[in-house]
């Protein structure tokens, strides 16, 4: 069945998908953004770049890292990181419920099983 996916697009620069809000979503898991981006399979530099991006979208940031040494450092997901996740996973339930019986109808005329 096909599936939506969800782009917010804020200033025609910056952009809020899917595979940001997962990153953003394996930080908070891992505490470490070296440990969510092997979790995702992308390089560091590719992760930190898409949150850097993430962060350049809202005026206080949606995470915070620490600076290596012997704890290691890390990073964490802020408050408005986390109410970020949430209202993305929000519309994306609504939109999809929406849409539902029309991604279905899709489904059945198209030529992929």
């Amino acid at each position: 069945m096909p599936k939506l996916r969800i782009r917010i697009e804020f200033d025609g620069h910056r952009s809020l998908g899917p595979g940001k809000i997962q990153l953003l979503e394996a930080v908070a898991e891992y505490g470490s953004i070296s440990a969510a981006a092997r979790s995702m399979e992308m390089s560091y530099r590719h992760a930190w770049e898409m949150l850097d991006d993430v962060n350049q979208c809202f005026r206080e940031p949606v995470i915070e890292t620490e600076t290596g040494g012997r704890a290691g450092g890390g990073a964490r997901v802020t408050r408005i990181g986390h109410d970020l996740i949430e209202r993305y996973r929000a519309m994306q339930g609504k939109a999809a419920s929406a849409v539902e019986e029309d991604l279905r109808a899709l489904g059945r005329a198209s030529s992929k099983p």
